[in-house]
């Protein structure tokens, strides 16, 4: 997915989720290993609650190691 479209995609319900989203696009996303951009993409289709809960520790991390890592990166460029 090109990074305008992914940008769009980024813009969430929540506006502190917005601002995440944006940071990690204009800081990380381009020097991310190929992996962490899939997981970033993966984890799009997450629910704004869960990404809100997740990066804040107020809910364990998914199980998935690419995931935990992307909230560990969203939460490093907050």
């Amino acid at each position: 997915m090109d990074k305008a479209r992914l940008k769009w995609f980024a813009r969430r319900g929540m506006k502190e989720l917005d601002v995440l989203m944006e940071r990690y696009l204009e800081h990380r996303y381009d020097v991310a290993p190929e992996i962490e951009r899939q997981a970033f993409v993966e984890l799009m289709r997450a629910e704004d609650p869960d990404i809100w809960a997740w990066v804040m520790g107020f809910q364990d991390m998914p199980e998935q190691p690419e995931i935990a890592n992307v909230i560990e990166q969203l939460r490093v460029h907050y």
